[in-house]
């Protein structure tokens, strides 16, 4: 484990659909703390829709023009990690070939374990065992959905105060109906009491956020098989009182189904356009309108353009004359032509959209999907490779 200008060193690990690393504490911080972030991965088909997840492992589709995983590893990064173990089990050739290149920006270390079988969320970390409980520290779990300001310092430091076995990082919501619920024990601002499901009357409005740190401990309480920590490990834990809740700050989401994925999009855009990010197209651009619009600097934008608010447009995009762009994503080499109309929409990578076409209402296009001219498209999923010649009018998964 390496150590960074005499600071003390925190390890970390992550395994089956899963992801582990290294971290170097920050000096405010005890001596020998060790720390996992582990961030799990699934290799399904609902990323981003079926139609994005066929091509590419869901934590590689770009979320602000850089991938999901990418987003993550600059936090741990940025923390201090130098070590990552990352287990995965679909595709992980390709998962292996893009992280070399991260390997060398970040010069760090990346390892892949291949989990056989599907062990849920609690079972990679039995499977990681091994490197897990090398020592006693702690190690982060995340998911590989969630995006946000991802606090890792403050959430290791809270911990550590603490002292009990593990801490889930909550988020407040609006309507706590639809999920899964956090409630404190009376007069506790922080002991988890119990969760309750999707509650018919107000209990709180903390849900959890997919984040968590433990400490080594928790092994001993999983089995190697098929297991929930939410459903398992989480109550047990709750019971021998040794579950704390982390609040976290600024937004969040789970963009792990299209409609979230461009809710989160705009939460993220706004959040850039909050610090001033210089990642953002100046608002001055005469084709900006309402702000919060990310533009690759390969993309082509042609004349007479209205785009925003919250757009990224990626690598290599070209974009006609006379476009209309609200609230969409444009992947990797994708076009839209002259006229189009495009909002509420994830396009594919190098995938077309015909002149004065309209595609709207969370409407998915797969790689390299044609639209043909005039073609209007209301909700619809359309995998790969396909070309689509009449109109979609009813939400449907285009095969």
């Amino acid at each position: 484990m390496k150590a960074n200008n005499g600071q003390d060193s925190f390890s970390s690990v992550a395994l089956a659909l899963a992801f582990a690393l290294s971290y170097v504490a920050p000096q405010n911080l005890a001596n020998h703390i060790r720390a996992t972030p582990m961030l799990r991965f699934c290799g399904g088909l609902t990323a981003c829709g079926v139609s994005q997840t066929l091509t590419l492992p869901k934590p590689l589709v770009e979320f602000g023009n850089k991938p999901m995983i990418v987003h993550q590893i600059e936090a741990l990064v940025a923390a201090g990690v130098t070590d990552i173990v990352l287990a995965v089990n679909y595709r992980p050739e390709i998962m292996e070939k893009f992280l070399a290149e991260y390997e060398e920006k970040y010069n760090i270390n990346i390892e892949f374990s291949v989990e056989t079988e599907p062990l849920d969320t609690a079972g990679p970390l039995k499977l990681a065992e091994s490197i897990l409980a090398k020592d006693d520290s702690p190690f982060f779990v995340l998911n590989s959905d969630v995006i946000c300001d991802y606090p890792f310092q403050d959430l290791l430091a809270f911990h550590k105060s603490h002292g009990n076995e593990g801490t889930i990082v909550v988020t407040k919501v609006e309507e706590p109906s639809k999920y899964g619920v956090v409630v404190h024990q009376p007069g506790h601002r922080s002991l988890i009491d119990r969760f309750v499901e999707k509650p018919v009357e107000f209990v709180g409005n903390r849900i959890n956020a997919g984040m968590y740190i433990f400490n080594t401990s928790i092994l001993d309480r999983i089995e190697l098989r098929p297991t929930s920590i939410e459903k398992e490990t989480f109550p047990a834990m709750v019971k021998d009182n040794q579950l704390h809740s982390f609040d976290l700050e600024g937004f969040w989401m789970d963009v792990g189904q299209p409609k979230d994925f461009l809710s989160g999009t705009c939460l993220y855009l706004s959040s850039l356009t909050k610090k001033g990010s210089k990642e953002l197209t100046p608002p001055t651009e005469p084709y900006v309108h309402g702000g919060n619009v990310m533009i690759h600097p390969s993309a082509k934008i042609g004349k007479n353009c209205r785009i925003g608010p919250n757009v990224t447009i990626g690598p290599n995009v070209v974009i006609g004359d006379g476009v209309r762009l609200q609230r969409c994503v444009l992947l990797r080499g994708s076009k839209v032509k002259d006229h189009a109309w495009v909002k509420s929409t994830i396009v594919g990578w190098n995938s077309t959209v015909g002149r004065w076409a309209r595609l709207e209402n969370v409407t998915v296009l797969g790689d390299d999907v044609t639209i043909g001219d005039e073609i209007y498209v209301n909700g619809g999923s359309v995998l790969p490779h396909k070309s689509i010649k009449a109109n979609v009018d009813i939400p449907a998964i285009i095969m």
